[in-house]
C-alpha cells in the first residue's frame, strides 16, 4: 500500500495547493455563496472520496469566489454525515458528499432517522469507479466460469473477503452469489487495506475489490483479475473482461456525487450542478479523478435522482435476498 499512500498523499498536497480564491462575479444573480460553504465527507481525510471532496470543492471555490470547506464526519457508514445535512438549513450552506453508502443503507440499517430520498436534493453526480474481482495468482480458477464451476464444486469452502459489512465490496459480492447461485463465506475486514493484505497472504480466497485499492496490485502481479464489475470493461485494465460479458446484467459500482438539504433554492441547486458539471468536464479534474480509479460523471439533478432510486431499489433486493443487517 506504500504507492497507493504516496499517491494519495501527491494527490492531497497538490489539491491544497490551489491558486488563491478570486473574486465572486455575481454571474448567478445574486450573492450565493457570499460566505463559506461546508461540505460533509462521511469518510476520514486523506481517502480517495475525501480528495475527490476537496477537488471539486477547489474548483466550485474558485470558480464561485467564497470557499468549500470540507468537513469530515465518518461515521454509522456515512449516515451521520447525512443526518448532519438533513437536520442542516436548506440554504446552500451545507452540502452533502452522496455515495453509494446512501443507496445500501436505505436497506440495510433499520430506523435511520433521515428518509435519504424524501430528505436529501440530488444536485449532481461526480464520479463512478468500479471494483475488480481478484483472487490470489495461484487460486485456481483463472476466468469466472472456472471460478463458478469451482465455487460449486466446492460449496461454503471458499472465503469471500471485503472492507466491511455493507460495504460496495461486500455487495458486489453479494450480487454475484445472487445471480450466481454460488456458496461464498463473507469474511468482513474493519478496511480494505487488511483484506488485500490476507488475500495476497491467501488467508481468504476472493474479493470484489475496489479499483483504487487493487489496481496496482493487479499490474504488479500479486493478485488476479478474473472480471471488473462495471457493464463495460475499465480503460484502467481494458484487457480484463466485465463480469456482464459472462453474466449479462451485472453491474456494480462505488459512485459518488454532491447532494444538499431537501427544500434547498432551485436556483441553487442549478448553480452547483452548473459547477459540477464543469468540473468534472475540467481536464486536470478529469486526469486527478482518473488517478483515484474513477471517471468522471456528469447529469442533471433529475439524472442523479433517478439513478440514486434506481441503486436503492436495486442494492435493497440484494440485501433482502442475502439478509443482511448493519453491525
Amino acid at each position: 500500500m506504500q504507492l497507493r499512500r504516496r499517491r494519495l498523499l501527491q494527490l492531497a498536497a497538490a489539491a491544497a495547493a490551489e491558486p488563491a480564491l478570486p473574486r465572486f462575479a455575481a454571474a448567478a444573480g445574486d450573492r450565493y455563496p457570499s460566505r463559506p460553504v461546508r461540505w460533509i465527507v462521511g469518510a476520514p481525510p486523506g481517502g480517495a472520496l475525501d480528495l475527490a471532496a476537496r477537488l471539486v470543492g477547489g474548483f466550485l471555490s474558485r470558480r464561485l469566489g467564497a470557499p468549500f470547506v470540507i468537513e469530515n464526519r465518518p461515521g454509522g457508514g456515512s449516515n451521520l454525515a447525512t443526518d448532519m445535512v438533513v437536520r442542516a438549513a436548506p440554504d446552500g450552506y451545507t452540502l452533502l458528499l452522496v455515495g453509494l453508502a446512501a443507496a445500501v443503507n436505505a436497506t440495510l440499517y433499520d430506523n435511520l432517522p433521515f428518509n435519504f430520498i424524501r430528505d436529501i436534493a440530488p444536485v449532481a453526480p461526480i464520479s463512478r469507479e468500479p471494483n475488480f474481482m481478484v483472487v490470489q495468482p495461484s487460486f485456481p480458477a483463472k476466468t469466472v466460469p472456472e471460478f463458478i464451476a469451482y465455487a460449486k464444486a466446492n460449496p461454503g469452502k471458499i472465503t469471500m473477503a471485503s472492507s466491511g459489512n455493507g460495504t460496495s465490496v461486500h455487495v458486489a459480492g453479494e450480487l454475484f452469489k445472487m445471480m450466481t447461485g454460488v456458496d461464498l463465506i463473507h469474511v468482513p475486514y474493519r478496511g480494505g487495506a487488511p483484506a488485500l493484505t490476507d488475500l495476497m497472504a491467501g488467508q481468504v480466497q476472493v474479493m470484489f475489490a475496489i479499483a483504487s485499492s487493487s489496481v496496482e496490485y493487479i499490474r504488479a502481479g500479486k493478485l488476479r483479475a478474473l472480471a471488473v464489475t462495471t457493464a463495460a470493461r475499465s480503460p484502467a485494465l481494458p484487457e480484463v473482461p466485465a463480469l456482464a460479458e459472462f453474466m449479462p446484467g451485472y453491474e456494480a459500482s462505488t459512485w459518488l456525487g454532491l447532494g444538499v438539504p431537501k427544500g434547498t433554492p432551485a436556483a441553487i441547486v442549478d448553480l452547483l450542478n452548473k459547477e459540477v458539471n464543469a468540473a468534472t468536464a475540467d481536464s486536470t479534474i478529469k486526469q486527478r479523478l482518473a488517478d483515484l480509479g474513477s471517471t468522471a460523471a456528469s447529469g442533471s439533478p433529475d439524472d442523479f435522482a433517478a439513478h440514486i432510486a434506481e441503486e436503492t431499489e436495486k442494492w435493497g433486493k440484494v440485501i433482502r435476498f442475502a439478509g443482511l443487517k448493519a453491525e
